[in-house]
């Protein structure tokens, strides 16, 4: 596609290569046949788990994007930092840590965690689907929320203030503050609300705030609308309508945690930094949930996707249990590939994480990292209702038990 747009421009032959090889280049870690797709630079490959870490220019960068769109996939890298990018080994060692440790887990393994609170259906039962596409209408209102835009932060800025007024009247502490990033200039927005048992014991909520046209990043052409709608305003605004709910549980034992990440679609910025902080400190993080696209009901309404690979056996269980209870859905699994939302961030540090999805992989949302990626006639908030049931379960059950992995 931009080998085309150059030639529309006059640009060709030797001088259309010439503009391509001087693009930068950067290196990152991605499934390896995705990689070997798009002809990337392989330094170092693990082909047990399909990953790769790899050099890629703009333009392949640009070849992905193109690449994964016909997979129905997202972007799928991870950016890595300076002194991972120099260690390439070291990047494919720890990851082959961290599935080791994961894989050992089944989920046959596990006795049911999750038993019937009438008070806590009740509550579940207030989850409301008009709420929600109010929400979504609010952040898909912006022109875009893209990482390199000159007003990339306006929406964590609104979206912060806008937090603090939904939640007055709580009955727990809680602060509000924005995370800087070395990767971008995007901040992540981060709410706490502090455990008052078991306060080092943390529960961890995530959706990235970003969106993204990927034809912003051709050169000369720059389509930089981005309402993101489904991709991801959903799973963003089903952190904060459950977010809402919770101001009717008196206390958490453990610490909870919700993050709106900077930068997803650019390689998982934020996140991870986020979870490389968070590993450099030896948090005790419990649990992850990821809410990352939960509008378009590809498989049908009420049928919710488990994302299988580069995620927790045990957490699955535990959503499987959830929807068993509460919810009533129908669940599928799915595999996404490496780093196709930020779960993989946590996966990678070797902590537990779960991203359940609008569908399988083969039926999500056509429409995503495109100026039509709004609210239109596909989108179904009944739908993507249940996965507000589900992070409000996840937080209310997790943050106040003793439950975790065995």
């Amino acid at each position: 596609m931009i080998y085309r747009a150059l030639l529309l421009l006059g640009l060709s032959g030797s001088n259309v290569f010439a503009h391509l090889n001087s693009m930068e280049s950067q290196t990152v870690l991605m499934d390896l046949s995705s990689a070997q797709a798009v002809s990337g630079r392989i330094l170092e490959q693990d082909t047990v788990l399909n990953l790769a870490v790899t050099q890629l220019t703009s333009a392949q960068i640009n070849k992905l994007s193109d690449y994964n769109h016909t997979q129905n996939k997202c972007a799928g890298f991870e950016a890595l930092p300076p002194d991972e990018a120099r260690n390439p080994a070291e990047v494919l060692s720890q990851m082959r840590k961290s599935q080791e440790a994961m894989v050992t887990l089944s989920p046959l393994d596990f006795r049911t965690q999750v038993t019937y609170d009438a008070k806590l259906a009740g509550l579940v039962a207030q989850t409301n689907p008009q709420t929600l596409k109010d929400t979504v209408t609010w952040l898909s209102s912006y022109h875009n929320r893209y990482h390199k835009s000159k007003t990339q932060n306006k929406h964590v800025e609104d979206l912060k203030v806008k937090l603090s007024e939904w939640l007055k009247g709580a009955p727990w502490p809680y602060t509000i503050e924005m995370i800087a990033h070395t990767s971008t200039s995007q901040n992540t927005l981060k709410l706490t609300i502090p455990g008052t048992v078991r306060p080092n014991e943390i529960i961890i909520l995530g959706g990235h705030l970003d969106s993204i046209n990927k034809l912003a990043a051709i050169p000369f052409i720059g389509k930089d609308r981005a309402p993101g709608a489904d991709d991801n305003a959903s799973g963003s605004s089903n952190l904060i309508e459950a977010l809402k709910l919770l101001k009717q549980i008196p206390e958490f034992e453990r610490t909870v945690e919700f993050y709106w990440y900077a930068g997803e679609e650019a390689g998982l910025l934020g996140s991870g930094e986020v979870a490389k902080a968070s590993k450099s400190k030896n948090r005790n993080v419990i649990g992850v949930l990821q809410l990352d696209m939960t509008l378009f009901p590809g498989d049908g309404e009420q049928v919710i996707s488990l994302v299988d690979d580069f995620t927790s056996p045990w957490l699955n269980s535990f959503v499987t249990d959830l929807n068993d209870v509460y919810i009533k859905a129908r669940l599928v699994h799915n595999k996404c590939g490496y780093a196709c939302s930020d779960h993989a961030s946590w996966n990678k540090q070797g902590y537990h994480a779960v991203m359940p999805s609008e569908s399988d992989i083969k039926t999500m949302n056509p429409n995503i990292h495109s100026e039509n990626d709004v609210i239109n006639l596909q989108s179904n908030f009944n739908h993507s209702n249940s996965y507000t049931k589900i992070a409000l379960l996840f937080a209310a059950i997790l943050g106040n038990s003793t439950i975790k992995a065995p």
